[in-house]
């Protein structure tokens, strides 16, 4: 079951009891990376090719679970919802390699909801590995501290525990990229090393309210793979958001929302800015997901462009009602 709501003692206690584990986290960050070298080939300056992780048989297929939302049981939950979709094994064949990436952009306790929760990152760690993956890394390019913000999450703990590796970036792992017909990511650096070495991607990511972009979602979480000084984009927050959709055809989604951040986002701060919204969409088509989750935050695919924008490019469908959905109810 998901956590009970939290007083302010006992959260300021977990908050100063994730803070000792920094240090510790710090230390331990080197025996997340690869062990291997770049090849000095990889060294060239020429932009280099991301594959295409999508399964051509698996298009259009979307899973909204809904339960109670006060205390939605995220493992169950998304067992659940794959299971209506075929199963784990329908994306993931016995000796693929799996990249999770998660959303662990702060350094913040899973209980604000900023980031992608300890519970569901092992649930479905723990779902590929049973489907027979070679290897399951979990990875993402946080706006803090990448070491801190692993600690402070839960996100570490979780999905070593469950049995897949944590790849902290560090620059040896980036490489420029261009993408055909973009306007913004050209020749930039993207976390490249450890989408070069699996079969398969999965993003992960929470329903949460966006100052610029009005919503951050599944779309939204690809921006965790870019380097440099990337914060210049959201000065055009909903072209970069497309180019992202563009650069990353994933295998599989899936949107926690469970509890959503309604307001001052995508930091939030306070428990105040969550409300309990008892749903986890599972989902093969990244833009039918962020339709979907529009309605937790109160909000259509109208009114947040770049969903429009991510349909125009060929990214999928805001029609989520049109696809292959199946809608259940978990308990």
């Amino acid at each position: 079951m998901t956590e009970p709501p939290i007083n302010r003692r006992q959260f300021l206690g977990r908050c100063t009891r994730a803070g000792l584990s920094v240090a510790a986290a710090g230390a331990l960050g080197i025996g997340f990376y690869e062990p291997q070298a770049p090849d000095p080939a990889d060294e060239a300056t020429q932009s280099v090719k991301i594959p295409d992780f999508s399964i051509a048989e698996m298009s259009g297929k979307i899973c909204i679970a809904r339960g109670t939302a006060q205390d939605m049981d995220r493992a169950g939950s998304v067992r659940q919802a794959f299971e209506a979709l075929g199963g784990m094994k329908a994306f993931v064949k016995p000796g693929e390699r799996v990249l999770l990436k998660v959303n662990a952009a702060f350094a913040s306790p899973p209980a604000l909801g900023a980031t992608s929760h300890p519970d569901l990152v092992a649930a479905v760690v723990r779902l590929c590995l049973d489907a027979g993956a070679s290897r399951v890394i979990v990875t993402d390019n946080p706006i803090n501290d990448p070491a801190s913000c692993f600690a402070l999450t839960g996100i570490d703990t979780a999905a070593r525990t469950a049995g897949a590796e944590v790849v902290i970036p560090r620059e040896s792992l980036f490489r420029r990229f261009s993408l055909a017909e973009g306007r913004l990511i050209r020749d930039w650096p993207v976390l490249y090393t450890p989408l070069a070495r699996v079969d398969r991607i999965i993003g992960m990511a929470p329903v949460k309210d966006h100052h610029r972009s009005g919503a951050s979602m599944t779309l939204k979480n690809w921006y965790g793979l870019l380097g440099g000084r990337r914060n210049i984009f959201h000065q055009d927050v909903h072209t970069i958001i497309q180019e992202l959709a563009m650069m990353i055809k994933p295998t599989v989604v899936v949107l926690d929302g469970t509890q959503s951040m309604m307001s001052n986002g995508p930091t939030g701060g306070s428990l105040s800015d969550l409300k309990p919204t008892g749903t986890l969409i599972v989902s093969t088509d990244p833009v039918a997901a962020d339709a979907a989750g529009a309605a937790l935050l109160g909000r259509t695919a109208a009114d947040l462009p770049f969903i429009a924008k991510a349909e125009a490019a060929g990214a999928g469908s805001a029609d989520y009602r049109s696809l292959a959905l199946k809608e259940i109810q978990t308990g």
